[in-house]
């Protein structure tokens, strides 16, 4: 194992999709010890012994979940629980003065009443929803450095709001004509058995799916409302894709009277310029979900036609990497004070 002087962290629910994703990454992480995992179905046994990608790497065995067993073991743990799995679990880490990163959507709704909407069930933590900071990294960096608990964003959101909050901020679109069309691919879905993620529905299929009234469209709105300071509705329409991992996004909006192709570029520029994971595609150059594929990369490119007075913005990222372990391990890093980019700069695999 690696040397106590690194910060001790614990992957609950490491046996899924993003958790096994932040165990790849975190296991060579220059300042990190993975010390504890966690995963109900394969308690006791290596993790080489279930993902054999990771033959080779000195990494702990998974074991049962229980709060008691990651006492004075962890410094820093990332919950990758499901909703309504992991919460109370996670309220006791925070009561511990534990640093946790939630993976699910149980801390990124500020309103309670909301929460019970979306998810159908009372909070059982409510007094931690206004403590949780959104872990939205490009635009909350000072927030998350004094964060004690971070509600990682889910994958859609953080591909819309990249390219949503900067035009937002500089009052460059009318919010109320949002239109927000994304396709992933099934990882997005969670490592679980389901009929509609068989490889028959799957192949040679394309698909939308909970339009209307998918679990992410709250999160969205929440917080392009807290850019605009007053409420918004969007339209978003999720699609499956039948590839394993990213997400491709088109977005939809009318610009305001007298926008023009040089002020989204500036909104852009303004918003990202030093951020590491964000590139905003050259002229004639669109996103691909490719050339984001496991990475912690989001690629940007934007076009306002005025025939039809329309400004669109497209965005790709990995699903598992920007959309769920890779920015939890960029908002560790800035949390622990570690360069931001620390055990990320890893390049897409093409072909």
């Amino acid at each position: 194992m690696a040397s106590h002087d690194k910060v001790r962290v614990a992957v609950v629910g490491a046996s899924g999709y993003s958790g096994i994703e932040a165990v790849r990454i975190l296991a060579s992480h220059p300042f990190v010890e993975l010390s504890v995992l966690t995963s109900e179905h394969y308690a006791g046994r290596e993790v080489a012994d279930v993902f054999r990608h990771l033959a080779g790497v000195d990494l702990p065995p998974f074991e049962e979940l229980r709060a008691d067993l990651l006492r004075g073991r962890a410094d820093f743990v990332l919950s990758c629980l499901p909703e309504k799995v992991g919460t109370t679990m996670v309220a006791e880490l925070v009561k511990d003065e534990v640093d946790v990163i939630d993976f699910s959507a149980d801390f990124r709704l500020t309103d309670p009443v909301q929460y019970r909407t979306t998810y159908g069930v009372d909070h059982p933590a409510p007094g931690l929803l206004r403590q949780a900071v959104y872990g939205l990294t490009e635009f909350h960096r000072a927030q998350i450095r004094e964060a004690r608990l971070v509600a990682n964003p889910g994958c859609f959101p953080t591909a819309a709001l990249l390219a949503l909050l900067p035009l937002i901020k500089r009052d460059l679109i009318e919010p109320s004509s949002i239109i927000i069309d994304s396709k992933s691919g099934t990882t997005g879905a969670r490592r679980a058995a389901a009929i509609e993620q068989l490889y028959a529905e799957v192949n040679e299929n394309f698909r939308a799916y909970n339009v209307g009234k998918h679990r992410h469209t709250p999160e969205m709105e929440q917080e392009i409302s807290a850019a605009l300071g007053r409420e918004v509705a969007i339209l978003f329409v999720p699609h499956l894709l039948p590839v394993t991992r990213g997400i491709l996004s088109s977005i939809f909006m009318r610009p305001r009277a007298g926008t023009t192709e040089s002020d989204v570029a500036a909104a852009f520029e303004a918003s990202f310029a030093k951020s590491r994971f964000v590139r905003i595609m050259k002229p004639g150059e669109l996103p691909e979900i490719k050339n984001v594929r496991a990475t912690n990369f989001c690629e940007i490119a934007y076009m306002l036609d005025r025939r039809t007075g329309t400004l669109l913005v497209i965005t790709a990222i990995d699903n598992l990497g920007k959309g769920a372990a890779g920015q939890a391990i960029q908002n560790l890093n800035i949390m622990l004070g570690f360069d931001e980019a620390a055990g990320l700069l890893n390049v897409a695999p093409v072909p």
